[in-house]
């Protein structure tokens, strides 16, 4: 057997043992209000747009072949539409319970204005928030840095219209 069998089996495990009411658990419906309402407000401060992606677990044939909380986002990413803003700076962050994993996923302008380091700030608050057992705390911080990063390169204008959900998505 190879070194990445069991690696790949007990990850297999662990997606097994995470499940929608886990996510419900530590996201109630309330907790969905919270941070549709922190994405709003910060939806004002710039013409950026914030998607939220939160998925319990992949099914055992995605863990099985390999693929990666990195991947997921991207899929997600494009499933969700969040490239498809008139500026090209929609940004999304996705969470993957089973893999503890967060990812952020910007489109190509919002790639432009904020670098790789700010981005893993914006994950580092979501794993600190898990860490202190507190992942909605974690999770509207991370929305409010993501928030203040794009307002410095996204100004809202005249017109600045809400062109995705605030709502987060469960996948």
């Amino acid at each position: 057997m190879s070194a990445a069998r069991p690696s790949r089996l007990k990850r297999v495990i662990r997606h097994l043992r995470v499940d929608e009411r886990d996510l419900r658990r530590l996201f109630p419906p309330a907790a969905f209000d919270r941070i549709e309402a922190v994405i709003a407000e910060g939806e004002t401060r710039h013409s950026a747009e914030v998607r939220i992606a939160i998925e319990a677990s992949l099914d055992v044939y995605q863990v099985w072949a390999g693929i990666s909380s990195r991947q997921r986002a991207l899929g997600v990413f494009a499933d969700l539409g969040v490239w498809d803003t008139e500026g090209n700076n929609g940004v999304l962050i996705y969470l993957l319970l089973a893999d503890h994993a967060v990812e952020v996923v910007a489109d190509r302008a919002a790639a432009r204005v904020v670098g790789e380091a700010d981005w893993q700030q914006v994950c580092e608050r979501v794993r600190a928030g898990f860490q202190r057992n507190e992942p909605l705390a974690g999770l509207l911080s991370a929305i409010d840095l993501a928030n203040t990063l794009l307002a410095r390169g996204f100004p809202p204008g005249a017109r600045n219209p809400d062109e995705l959900p605030n709502r987060p998505s469960i996948v």
